[in-house]
């Protein structure tokens, strides 16, 4: 697009803000509510990525806003975390824990999903004494410097090396490969639902496998659950579809209904090893702010008492067969109502996404799977909302070809 043709805001944005990509979206955000954003024109869009997994119970849900006013009327940043009783990252945590196993009773609260697989890897390290860290091909766990270690895109990574060393990669759900893992290995980390490789779902299977030789060579298994968890793939948790739990958990995204937020659960006995031998062993100024965690409770809350998690698969399987009537579509992968929609090639789905912004609906691409675009709605879409953008996608795919 020529410069002439961008707003004032725009303008300011591209000088003023560092910029991710030649791309950006541009749309110029005046207020958002349910699965709906508005621009300042007016115009609406329909959020069929929840800002990329992040609000899964819609924009502005009427809960999470009270607990931010009321903890906002009580108090902001007080102290370092971990110093400090507060209420708020204490019922996080309390109803966090609540539907976890028993083995993850325990949250360290931090700013980001990134962040927190950066601790993950820490704890791995301390618990086991070993520095060997396994992850898989086809893997994103973040853009810091470690996170990127252990993820798999080499063209993201290639330009920051040196990494952290002593990583290796398996192929995700191939059983074979699980002798790599050995009593050299600290942890290993998975996501039980491969998001930006375009949804590719471990089986049980492999899961199963994964968590036996874990437990024969003594590593830990991490699952990165911070785009898969928080109900996207139809229950709370990506895990719960094999019963394999993991010795840590990492969650982000979805868990602040909104609010910037990244956790680490594991057990207490595990998690208190960051206290000694070197005491603040992960420390973090603002971690578990209380504004954060009171929208975090609430989410939790929301999603325990207002969401219904069998309809979530039934959207999904509806939407899935919506899509599965366009001859041109390559493949589609699902769970619940995380969808990659694979086309013949990138072009397609630029236009693609580029089309069904031009009809006020958000869809968006995989930074490593470009030939798919991606779609994770509002899980507490009505089935109207639903139906009406899934039908815009419908119309925008065949206007592109």
């Amino acid at each position: 697009m020529d410069s002439k043709s961008y707003s004032a805001n725009q303008e300011q944005f591209l000088r003023l803000q560092g910029q991710t990509s030649l791309f950006p979206f541009l749309i110029e955000v005046d207020y958002a509510n349910g699965p709906y954003i508005f621009d300042k024109s007016g115009k609406r869009y329909t959020d069929m990525i929840s800002g990329v997994a992040v609000n899964n119970i819609g924009h502005n849900h009427p809960k999470v806003v009270d607990a931010i006013q009321n903890q906002l009327n009580k108090h902001l940043h007080v102290m370092v975390y971990g110093e400090f009783v507060q209420d708020a990252p204490l019922q996080m945590a309390e109803r966090l824990t609540q539907v976890l196993p028993e083995q993850l009773n325990s949250v360290y609260t931090v700013n980001s999903g990134t962040e927190a697989n950066e601790a993950a890897i820490k704890l791995a390290k301390r618990v086991t004494k070993r520095t060997e860290i396994v992850a898989c091909f086809g893997a994103y766990h973040g853009s810091t410097n470690g996170s990127l270690s252990i993820s798999a895109n080499e063209l993201k990574k290639t330009a920051y090396r040196p990494l952290l060393p002593d990583i290796r990669f398996i192929r995700h759900n191939q059983l074979e490969d699980l002798t790599a893992i050995t009593e050299k290995t600290a942890g290993v980390i998975i996501e039980p639902v491969q998001g930006d490789a375009g949804v590719r779902v471990a089986s049980k299977e492999y899961l199963i496998a994964l968590r036996k030789r874990c437990d024969e060579v003594g590593a830990l298994l991490i699952y990165d659950e911070i785009q898969c968890g928080i109900g996207r793939t139809g229950k709370m948790f990506a895990f719960e579809h094999s019963g394999v739990a993991p010795d840590i958990l990492t969650l982000g995204k979805a868990l602040g209904g909104g609010m910037p937020i990244g956790a680490l659960v594991s057990d207490k006995k595990n998690l208190d090893l960051f206290t000694h031998h070197p005491m603040l062993g992960h420390i973090t100024t603002f971690g578990g702010h209380p504004m954060v965690c009171a929208a975090a409770a609430a989410c939790l809350n929301v999603m325990s008492t207002e969401i219904n998690f069998a309809e979530i698969e039934e959207k999904g399987r509806w939407m899935e067969q919506q899509f599965s009537k366009i001859n041109e579509i390559v493949e589609i992968r699902r769970i619940g109502l995380m969808f990659a929609i694979d086309m013949v090639n990138t072009e397609r789905v630029s236009k693609i996404v580029n089309r069904c912004l031009e009809l006020g609906i958000i869809t968006f691409w995989f930074l490593s799977h470009p030939n798919s675009f991606r779609l994770s709605p509002p899980l507490n879409m009505t089935w109207e909302e639903l139906k009406e953008a899934t039908n815009l996608i419908v119309k925008g795919v065949e206007e592109t070809k």
